[in-house]
């Protein structure tokens, strides 16, 4: 005689029956995701399109706010980031594609819509992005690094005679999470992003952030906000060292004096 069940069974245990495993989550860091819906966002996004649609660029800043933050303009120095801008970029037809909050994936979809269709392509994009995948869309260092791959092949893939500068990211001081999981994704990128990518540079800016191989919190702009917030974003100073570090990279990629 068949014996009846009385009841289903659960729905993990008769997937594992039949072979089947749960669906693995998607990984965020790699999906094109609008902002659209936040105005300023929208806006910054429309006006950096009329710019590409207008202008002729050798060098693109592409980022998150610490890109978007050499468009600052004090009042205070540690925040007075345009003219360091000015002294580094003023002179090389450079566009600065920062916005505050972005992680890969919001990266991506301005790749994908527009932040590729330059009217001649640029000799060098310089990329620092992955910082806020730790924060708000909380994708752990291998998500981070699979975006930051699609990143950079997408520029070559649209852009194939562009040299890329891939910066690794900065340290901050938020949580050991966060500093554990950048420590582990600068290791992956050093040790395999490079691979079959010769246009791809890639180059440490974050003793620019530190002290005695640890983050200095006072090359921080956060601490110093009202309210404070964690130490992440590079103050003017700091931001200049970056510049400063990666200089000889630049100057050789875009073939012209050092600055």
């Amino acid at each position: 005689m068949v014996r009846r069940l009385t009841a289903p069974l659960p729905l993990l245990p008769l997937l594992a029956l039949l072979g089947l495993g749960a669906a693995a989550p998607a990984n965020l860091a790699v999906q094109p995701i609008s902002r659209m819906d936040t105005p300023w966002w929208h806006q910054r996004f429309a006006e950096k399109q009329d710019e590409i649609a207008h202008g002729r660029y050798d060098l693109v800043w592409l980022g998150d706010s610490i890109t978007q933050n050499w468009e600052r303009r004090g009042p205070e120095d540690w925040r007075d980031f345009a003219p360091v801008w000015q002294h580094y970029y003023g002179d090389r037809h450079a566009i600065n594609l920062g916005f505050k909050g972005d992680s890969t994936c919001h990266v991506l979809w301005r790749l994908a819509h527009g932040e590729l269709e330059f009217r001649t392509a640029p000799r060098l994009f310089i990329v620092l992005i992955g910082a806020n995948n730790f924060g708000h869309v909380h994708t752990d260092a291998r998500q981070t690094y699979a975006g930051i791959v699609r990143i950079v092949d997408q520029i070559h893939a649209r852009l194939p005679a562009t040299q890329v500068l891939l910066l690794e990211v900065l340290p901050s001081i938020r949580s050991a999470w966060v500093s554990e999981n950048t420590r582990t994704l600068n290791r992956m990128m050093l040790a395999e992003v490079r691979t079959g990518r010769p246009w791809l540079h890639l180059q440490d800016a974050g003793a620019a952030l530190e002290r005695d191989g640890a983050p200095d919190p006072g090359r921080f702009l956060d601490p110093r906000l009202v309210p404070p917030d964690p130490p992440l974003h590079p103050t003017t100073a700091a931001q200049q060292e970056i510049a400063r570090l990666i200089e000889p990279t630049v100057a050789a990629i875009l073939g012209d004096r050092p600055h």
